[in-house]
């Protein structure tokens, strides 16, 4: 059955929108998800700010130029299901990733990370990637062992002088 022209530009309009407040895009191969399936996995991507929705190819391409997203072609294969990631990616890529080993027939193909496509494997380790809290506090332990290292450099000599000065002190009030 052939979708209207406005029909179209309303599915482009949509899937641009979501595209453009994704943080991270992760499509799969859904073939032989049966519906109840499907709506299981939406539930799963709910609490973590995620949909899942099956678009047409050349609709979701047609986005992704609007965009100004790079297009996958080789991903834009038969049917796909797109699961965006609005909040923190990492928690609906682990959930996607789980319903594709539990299932055997969910298939991620690949995604999109900000402008950089991303293979399968890579997006099935995105969940390890560490927090955007850890790589702060992690930047910032970088910067402040330098600084905490000379100070104790200078703690260390100001405390060897200390006792410099305390040993002549007992030993010229022995004598």
């Amino acid at each position: 059955m052939a979708i209207s022209k406005q029909k179209k530009q309303e599915s482009v309009a949509q899937l641009t929108d979501m595209l453009a407040r994704s943080q991270a895009v992760i499509l799969s191969d859904y073939r032989g998800l049966t519906a109840s399936q499907m709506a299981t996995v939406r539930g799963k991507l709910r609490p973590f700010d995620s949909k899942f929705l099956v678009a047409k190819n050349t609709l979701l391409s047609r986005s992704l130029q609007q965009v100004g997203m790079p297009v996958p072609e080789e991903m834009l294969q038969g049917p796909t299901a797109i699961g965006f990631c609005f909040g923190d990616f990492r928690e609906p890529a682990r959930a996607l990733r789980d319903i594709a080993r539990d299932t055997n027939i969910l298939t991620i193909k690949g995604g999109l990370l900000g402008n950089s496509v991303l293979g399968p494997e890579a997006v099935r380790s995105l969940p390890e990637l560490p927090s955007t809290e850890m790589l702060r506090a992690q930047a910032l332990g970088g910067l402040q062992a330098p600084m905490s290292g000379f100070l104790g450099v200078l703690d260390g000599a100001l405390r060897g002088l200390l006792y410099v000065f305390q040993a002549r002190a007992e030993q010229m009030g022995n004598a």
